[in-house]
Parts: structure tokens; sequence; C-alpha cells
């Protein structure tokens, strides 16, 4: 893995999401392969994951421990953890802008994602991309905005490490729940790219949904 994403030699990695399963510790083993990604710019989203409400905490405040260390992780990775927040990466005398929410989900999901909070500041002539955990974000905040975000980036479905894709037909169960569930979905001018994943939950395998690392080179229109 650490091979292939370093091969790509990107200015700018993005990571969307549920760096653990529900606790801090499942990362302890990992920190030394996490380290070795190379790139300019490294930043990162919080996912449905990494609150911790899959476990049964003592009390709130171990949960609370426990998000502030899965928070903790991404510094000590390198990478710039955006919690309903911005920053900007240069290029060439180019800026684009990075928003980064925190998770929103439809259901019992958390809904803490604040596109207003993290976007302030910005107007609609801004090349920007948002970090967006669940897709189902996109068309309940992100089509509606007036600031109008061009391409929005994704996971959380892993299209439901099972399915079929060929280049004539794709079907996961998956769509049943998410109508953006893996890929490149288009509404007007903007743009969605939902990622399939890398690991796995619920069961510890995937057929017909490989995982998925994604490259995406954006050029001046």
């Amino acid at each position: 893995m650490v091979r292939s994403v370093n091969a790509l030699q990107s200015d700018a990695l993005f990571f969307t999401g549920d760096i653990v399963n529900s606790r801090a510790d499942e990362m302890d083993d990992w920190y030394d392969v996490f380290r070795q990604f190379q790139a300019k710019y490294k930043l990162s989203v919080l996912g449905n994951h990494d609150y911790g409400d899959y476990v049964n905490w003592a009390d709130a405040a171990a949960r609370e421990r426990n998000l502030d260390a899965v928070k903790a992780i991404h510094g000590k990775l390198g990478f710039q953890l955006l919690l309903n927040e911005r920053t900007v990466l240069e290029k060439d005398g180019q800026q684009l802008h990075i928003i980064g929410i925190e998770n929103w989900g439809q259901g019992d999901f958390p809904k803490l994602g604040d596109l207003d909070k993290a976007a302030a500041g910005l107007q609609r002539s801004d090349c920007m991309v948002l970090l967006s955990h669940d897709p189902s974000f996109w068309e309940a905040f992100v089509i509606p905005s007036a600031l109008h975000p061009e391409l929005t980036l994704s996971g959380h479905t892993h299209g439901f490490q099972m399915g079929i894709e060929t280049p004539a037909f794709r079907f996961s169960p998956s769509q049943w729940i998410y109508k953006q569930w893996a890929g490149l979905y288009t509404e007007g001018e903007q743009h969605i790219y939902v990622n399939r994943g890398l690991g796995t939950v619920g069961y510890p395998g995937r057929l017909g949904i490989w995982p998925e690392l994604t490259k995406i080179t954006l050029r001046k229109a």
C-alpha cells in the first residue's frame, strides 16, 4: 500500500475518515507504516467509526478520551485533521482551498458536519475541494449550498465490500442505501467521488469490490 501510494507522487494525500473501527489503540501497530506516506500536503477528516459509538464505554468521559486519542493519531502520522475547518494548498502560484467537515450521515450516524462553519470566508469563485466521509452529505448540503463546491471526496460505503463491477454493469447492495456508493457522480457543475476504501468492516473480506486508491488530477478549465 505504501509503495503504491508513494509511486503516485501526489502533491496531496486525502484520507476521508475511519482511521480505526472503534478504539484508538487499534492503530498502535500501524504508526510506522502510515508515517511512510509521502506528499507535501496530507489532510484528513473523521468518519463515523472514529467517534467510538460502537463500544460500550464505562462512561462518557472514557468515550471522549478515546475520541481525543483518535484525533491525535492524525497529527502523529503527519496528517492535518480538518474538523469543520479549511486550509489552502498552493502550487505554481495557484490556490486550492480544502474544506474538511466532521462526519454527517443519515439515520443514527453522527451529524456533526457543518459546511457553513468549515467554509466561512470563502466565495463561490474560489477553487475548492470538500472532504466529507459520508457521501450522503453531498445531496443534503453541498448541492443546495450557495458556495457550490465543485468537487467532494467521500468514502464510507466500502461498496458494501460485495458486488459486481464491469465496464458495462455495476451492482452492489450498497446502492439500496446510498445513491452515490462508488466512483464518480455529477450534478450540474458539481462532482463527488466515492472511494471504495482499503479496509473492511463487519466481515474481513471483499467479493467483487476491490480495495481502492484514487488518483485525481485537477486541471484549470
